[in-house]
């Protein structure tokens, strides 16, 4: 912005001198304190100050300031060439004779920003402390793999696989712990999540160090990201809180190359000058790497400011043209004063092209990381200013098109050749070949000899932890034995069973409930007394229901995470505790409850990601299920959760009804992922409507797992039906002998319905019933694919039945299935049914009533189930088709009534 002419000059020196004064002999901070000082006294005043958040576009860390740079300079650059020629073969090669794509231009900005950390700052795990946390911007993974072959890490043949996987020799695209779990700490490609998600890795380290579960002090949480990037919601959405919680344990380093995937970040304005603002208002730290070495000596005979305000006058898409032309270009249209055109009078075309970007230049850049890692009180963040595809030349430098680029011209790999000072033959520059130094050699030595002063070769996560042991089915005997008179929610039996879990005395305190601005809605305000809410500084204040029993607690050692209305960090929060296991060595058993509708809908990205980590824990959809939650309306109400967790491998994914199936899924979980260490997570839905809760029938607990059993039989179901148990009322009808069957599956709330609906066909139709409760429909049907598999791969051996076919073998008559969910859910197991089978579901958008209301609306409530299974047996021929029309007129269903689905 242009400053107005100045009104009196000589004033205007005199407080400049005075100023100038206070620096040279007190230093900035005394400098800093007085003009705030003079703001705050300007604005008692009544003057309207406003706040700016900005500073010049010069480098934060001026030349006298910036510490010398450690180790050998010259080695350190063959090895970086080496390193960009590497990053840039593997692409090229792999896109000769294949389409798989790549990307050359992002590592190429982000070259020196990578260096620098890997030799000098990124420590690897040793038995003294544990790794920092590096989360690689997914586009430069070529460039981490360039680096791992020069270490001998990963071999020739394994880079002419970029991209190549399915072979077993080839690399991931990107950064996918779960195809390369040796070599990835983080998935990271889905732009947003890695600065997201490493903000709340570096507030659980805290967490963890406050809860005496491991030592984490001195460690950093890198994350580098792109500008681009920066404009998904998740990557600043969090940085508040991060700078309120003070994580001078985590460090942003933006690559602000000025370039997205189309063109520019701010072509109009200045992407640096804009995160700079929003950092510092959110209380980080901000250390801008702007200028190389080359623009030292302009800047100091700067004395008049010409330079930097021209600096600050030119935009981000003025940059980026400059950088894609020549020196003389740059010398007519950046230095376009005469004051400007002075100061290069003696400089020629290429010493202007010289002139270096802070993110090409080590010595700034080393200064940036060393003042990032001593800074104590606030996080930070580093912006760094480069060039996309530098390098690169007329193949894509600084140009519009770079990001997609894949291929090179045999010209531009010779001048990158030329520019990087290679030793690549001109007769070899076709085939580009890989560069790797030779055994013994002083920069093989030398790289080596860096990361071994830093604990090992690379940041690294475990792959395997301490195993630990897990209770017996038998610690949940109260909820196995059912609830007796008293009528409780799954939400509820959860609540009880979290609480067992609490008093164990090898896993209790590794337990991390995390819960958003719901606790009291899900029944667990009893905790924040009995365990604390956990927060860095403790409770300053004293809450507003101190003197009741449950008061609202905060504590320094306090075991819940308390995220408020902010699910994407409440599950950032889960991520971290469920991969403490990997990245930390101290598994923590995170259970993460949710309204369930503002789960998987929400923050689906993150439940991928977490699958992609190999994460370990409980994610639990409360007031799940679309008839269920009644009064909310149809933004709250989840009929899809379970259809879309069907889609993640490694999500296991359960709809119990009963607490006893919880208990049962639950105590498996923990099993599975404590002590054998397998790389899944549970997800679970839990209802809040209240009902009688059952004891488990014998010999259940392999079908709940499964995913199917069968119930008692009708005169035994009582309780699963949430009704009164006792005598069968006069007047019931006995089971008819050579009554028409049906075979009837649910699963959740809408199970009881299913068991009502039993009793109704015998009643009113005398039809018998066999009744199967299907905690998982998800697990049913990929144990169906499994077996299909088997069967198509080994055609002479003996057929493989999946779980359904095993259960439904000999069972008489039609199947229908109803949930709280729509009917895709139930439509998985269709293939393996192997009869007439109908599915009911909360197809459509829901909205506020009462549960009975939303049920029969939605067509689930037990006379619809009724009436369903009359209808598949009409089909069958076992019943008349008037049957089914009597039985739409005695409970008075509408034929002409719309489809939910439509209204």
């Amino acid at each position: 912005m242009e400053r107005p002419p100045d009104p009196d000059p000589q004033e205007t020196r005199e407080w400049l001198e005075a100023l100038d004064g206070v620096l040279a002999r007190e230093g900035p901070a005394r400098a800093h304190d007085l003009v705030e000082q003079l703001i705050d006294r300007a604005r008692r005043a009544g003057a309207d100050l406003p706040f700016s958040a900005n500073t010049a576009y010069v480098n934060t860390i001026p030349v006298e300031r910036q510490p010398p740079l450690p180790g050998d300079f010259e080695l350190e650059q063959r090895i970086r060439h080496y390193v960009r020629w590497n990053a840039m073969a593997m692409v090229v090669r792999a896109n000769r004779h294949t389409n798989v794509g790549g990307h050359i231009a992002s590592f190429a900005s982000a070259a020196m920003l990578y260096d620098v950390g890997y030799n000098h700052f990124w420590r690897s795990p040793t038995r003294e402390r544990g790794s920092d946390l590096v989360f690689i911007q997914g586009h430069s993974a070529p460039g981490i793999y360039a680096r791992a072959f020069l270490l001998g890490l990963i071999d020739e043949d394994q880079l002419d696989h970029f991209r190549q996987e399915v072979g077993g020799r080839g690399l991931s695209s990107y950064p996918h712990p779960w195809l390369m779990p040796h070599f990835w700490q983080f998935p990271t490609v889905s732009m947003g999540l890695g600065p997201l998600m490493a903000i709340y890795q570096a507030r659980f380290m805290r967490y963890l160090e406050d809860r005496g579960l491991a030592q984490t002090a001195g460690r950093k949480v890198w994350a580098l990201c792109g500008d681009g990037e920066m404009d998904e919601p998740e990557s600043m959405g969090a940085i508040g809180m991060a700078g309120r919680e003070r994580l001078d344990n985590l460090v942003f380093v933006v690559n602000c190359n000025l370039q997205r995937l189309d063109g520019p970040v701010r072509g109009n304005g200045k992407i640096i000058q804009e995160l700079e603002s929003e950092f510092r208002g959110a209380d980080w730290n901000v250390i801008k790497v702007i200028w190389g070495r080359h623009w030292d000596a302009l800047l100091a005979r700067d004395t008049e400011g010409h330079l930097a305000r021209r600096m600050m006058e030119a935009v981000d898409g003025d940059y980026q043209v400059y950088k894609a032309k020549d020196g003389a270009y740059v010398r007519e249209k950046f230095f376009n004063t005469p004051e400007l055109r002075a100061m290069v009078a003696d400089w020629s075309d290429q010493d202007i092209w010289n002139l270096n970007r802070g993110g090409h230049d080590p010595f700034k850049v080393h200064a940036a990381y060393h003042e990032a890692s001593h800074h104590a009180g606030q996080p930070t963040v580093i912006l760094a200013k480069t060039i996309k595809g530098y390098g690169m030349g007329e193949s894509g430098e600084a140009q519009n098109i770079t990001h997609q680029q894949k291929k090179m011209s045999v010209e531009a790999i010779r001048r990158f050749r030329d520019r990087f000072q290679l030793p690549v033959p001109d007769d070899q520059l076709e085939a580009v070949p890989y560069l790797r130094f030779e055994p013994g050699s002083k920069e093989l030595e030398y790289l080596k000899g860096r990361r071994a002063a830093l604990g090992g070769d690379r940041p690294r996560r475990r792959q395997k932890a301490e195993a630990l042991q897990v209770p017996p089915l038998v610690t949940f005997q109260k909820l196995l034995d059912g609830s007796g008179e008293r009528e409780i929610s799954t939400t509820m039996a959860f609540v009880q069973l979290l609480q067992q879990l609490l008093r164990d005395p090898v896993l209790g305190r590794r337990v991390v409930p995390i819960v958003p601005d719901e606790s009291r809605t899900f029944g667990m305000e009893g905790m924040f007394r009995q365990l604390g809410i956990w927060s860095q500084v403790g409770q300053l204040y004293t809450p507003q229901d101190a003197d009741q029993l449950m008061f609202y607690r905060e504590d320094k050692a306090g075991q819940i995470l308390q995220e408020g209305i902010n699910e994407a960090g409440g599950m950032s929060d889960w991520i971290a505790a469920a991969t403490a296991y990997s990245i930390h060595g101290t598994p923590t058993i995170p259970f993460f409850i949710f309204y369930s509708m503002f789960g998987f809908q929400r923050v689906g990205d993150l439940a991928w990601a977490a699958g992609d980590m190999r994460a370990r824990g409980f994610l639990l959809g409360a007031t799940a299920g679309r008839t269920t939650l009644n009064g909310e309306g149809l933004q709250h109400q989840d009929g899809h959760s379970h259809v879309v967790a069907a889609t993640i491998p490694n999500c296991v994914p359960y709809d119990p009804a009963y607490g006893y199936e919880i208990a049962v899924i639950i105590q498996d979980g923990l099993r599975r992922m404590l002590s054998a260490q397998d790389d899944v997570y549970y997800y679970l839905t839990l209802m809040n409507e209240n009902g009688r809760q059952p004891a488990m029938p014998a010999g259940a607990e392999a079908g709940i797992l499964k995913g199917m059993y069968r119930l008692p039989g009708l005169d035994a179901t009582a309780d699963h039906a949430g009704a009164q148990p006792g005598p069968r009322p006069a007047g019931r009808p006995e089971a008819r002998p050579g009554a028409p069957r049906v075979q009837l599956l649910g699963s959740g709330a809408i199970l009881r319905e299913v068991v009502l609906a039993a009793a109704l066909l015998r009643e009113d139709w005398g039809v018998e019933a066999d009744l199967w409760s299907c905690p998982s429909f998800t697990l049913l049907a990929r144990d169906g694919l499994a077996a299909e598999r088997a069967n198509r791969l080994h055609p002479e051996a003996p057929p493989r039945r999946g779980w359904v076919e095993q259960c439904l073998a000999g069972a008489v008559g039609p199947a229908v299935a109803a949930t709280d969910y729509v009917r895709g859910f139930a439509e998985q197991i269709r293939p393996w049914v192997g009869r007439r089978y109908l599915t009911l579901g909360t197809d459509g958008f829901g909205r506020s009533d009462t549960r009975e209301q939303l049920r029969r609306f939605f067509e689930v409530d037990r006379h619809h189930v009724a009436v369903a299974a009359l209808k598949a047996l009409s089909d069958e021929g076992a019943v008349p088709a008037t049957t089914v029309t009597a039985a739409l007129a005695k409970y008075g269903i509408d034929p002409a009534r719309p489809d939910p689905w439509t209204v």
